[in-house]
């Protein structure tokens, strides 16, 4: 079913007792959907200070139930506020914050929310969960968008250098996703990541796509770390595709630009167990 198609459960509640503001907004298509254009932060600038803090925390505060419906009421009450919060959270800042909701418990990088069920309880409680996994989601976007820059290719690289240059970004991208939390359902971050990045280096989205799905082929699991053997063999067959060149070997060549990015972009992963970066 489609985000379109989807409705939330009717309330059980009696309005004549307990009234609730009507819906705000239909529900939206996914940030999986998103290019990175509607996401970069470059594009979409963002205040934040104390003033405005205050100002979303009291527009959150006003759509949260009396009474709570709980387990007895299916969270009926708390998944309509879940809902009505991210309206007003995509109303007031527009397509790059619809990510803010994206949970670990669903392969995203927010820790602060999870779900209606999860994170509505009182409402400053919701407001304060709210305020931090919108700027755990906009921290999450400008560090991505420094990391492009760091790992583009140069605009002079020649096709091996550039094949070099896909390689070690895809695994790094994948290696941060990884290092997010994100847990079941990761891969689809993972790969959205690696689609953002080559958009953000001028290739066509509907191209990027189809370049990142081709070189992961179902590889990636959910709740599995995929090793650093399989994350490197992404990152090739990706460069490969897109240049027709393996990545340079001799990683002497670039020894300082491979250190820089040991130092930068540390892996753990799912499983724990240091960087899943090889050494070339």
């Amino acid at each position: 079913m489609s985000a379109e198609e989807w409705e939330s459960p009717a309330l059980a509640y009696n309005r004549d007792t307990l009234p609730f503001p009507e819906n705000r907004v239909p529900p939206v298509p996914s940030v999986r959907r998103l290019t990175w254009d509607e996401l970069d932060p470059a594009r979409h600038p963002f205040v934040w200070d104390e003033d405005e803090e205050a100002a979303l925390s009291a527009l959150i505060r006003e759509w949260v139930p009396p009474v709570l419906s709980g387990m007895d009421g299916w969270w009926q009450g708390e998944s309509w506020c879940a809902h009505q919060v991210d309206a007003i959270i995509r109303e007031r800042y527009g397509s790059w914050a619809r990510g803010w909701n994206w949970c670990h418990r669903h392969g995203g990088v927010i820790g602060s929310w999870v779900t209606g069920a999860d994170s509505v309880t009182t409402p400053d409680e919701t407001a304060a969960r709210a305020v931090a996994a919108l700027l755990e989601w906009r921290a999450w976007l400008e560090r991505l968008a420094e990391t492009f820059e760091e790992l583009a290719p140069p605009p002079e690289a020649s096709p091996e250098e550039r094949s070099w240059h896909l390689e070690r970004a895809s695994v790094r991208l994948v290696t941060r996703v990884l290092d997010s939390g994100a847990e079941g359902g990761w891969q689809g971050m993972a790969a959205l990541t690696m689609t953002w990045f080559l958009i953000s280096t001028g290739m066509d989205p509907a191209e990027a796509e189809r370049a990142v799905e081709t070189a992961i082929g179902g590889r990636f699991k959910s709740w599995t770390d995929p090793g650093s053997m399989l994350i490197d063999s992404v990152g090739e067959d990706l460069a490969v595709a897109l240049t027709g060149r393996l990545p340079y070997q001799d990683h002497r060549e670039r020894a300082a630009l491979e250190e820089f990015h040991d130092r930068a972009f540390p892996g753990r992963g799912l499983s724990g167990r240091g960087s899943h970066d090889r050494r070339r």
